[in-house]
C-alpha cells in the first residue's frame, strides 16, 4: 500500500514538473563547428565577435527560436551556449553551456527578459535585429540565416 501511495505520488510530482510544450528542445545540437558559424554585427561594437551555428539555428511551432551562439574574444577565448527566445515575451534562456573539450553541460536557465542587467548587447541584437523583428519570430532557420548575413 506505501507503495502503491509512493508511486502516485512520484507520479503527480513527475507531471507537474513537466514544462509546457516548445521550452524544453529534443536534445543538444551537436557541438559547433567553425565553419557553420555566422558572425553577426553587435552595436556598440567592442572586444568580442559574435556567432550564431547555422547548422542548429530552428524555430518550434510555438515561435522559439533556438540557437547555438559564440562570443570569441580578441584573444581566441569563446563561450558557447545553446539558447532559446521566446519572441512574443522578449525572453531567452540557456539550455546549455559548451565546455572546453566541445562537450554540453550546466542546467537550463529560467526564463529571463533579454535585457535583464548586465545588458548583454549581442542577445539584444539577435532579438531586435535579427531573430525577433516587431516580437514575431523568423519562420524558419533559413530566413534566419539570410537575416544573419544581410541578405
Amino acid at each position: 500500500m506505501k507503495r502503491a501511495a509512493a508511486l502516485a505520488c512520484a507520479a503527480v510530482l513527475a507531471c507537474a514538473q513537466t514544462p509546457p510544450p516548445g521550452d524544453e528542445p529534443a536534445g543538444l545540437p551537436p557541438y559547433p563547428k567553425k565553419a557553420d558559424l555566422i558572425e553577426f554585427q553587435v552595436s556598440p561594437p567592442g572586444d568580442f565577435r559574435f556567432f550564431v551555428d547555422g547548422a542548429t539555428l530552428g524555430v518550434s511551432k510555438d515561435g522559439i527560436v533556438r540557437y547555438v551562439a559564440v562570443a570569441r574574444s580578441a584573444t581566441g577565448a569563446e563561450n558557447v551556449s545553446y539558447e532559446a527566445l521566446r519572441c512574443s515575451t522578449g525572453e531567452y534562456r540557456i539550455h546549455a553551456v559548451g565546455n572546453p573539450g566541445g562537450s554540453w553541460g550546466g542546467r537550463a536557465t529560467p526564463w529571463r527578459p533579454v535585457s535583464t542587467p548586465p545588458v548583454q548587447h549581442w542577445r539584444v541584437a539577435l532579438q531586435r535585429e535579427y531573430f525577433c523583428a516587431q516580437k514575431e519570430p523568423i519562420r524558419d532557420a533559413a530566413e534566419g540565416i539570410r537575416t544573419l548575413r544581410g541578405r
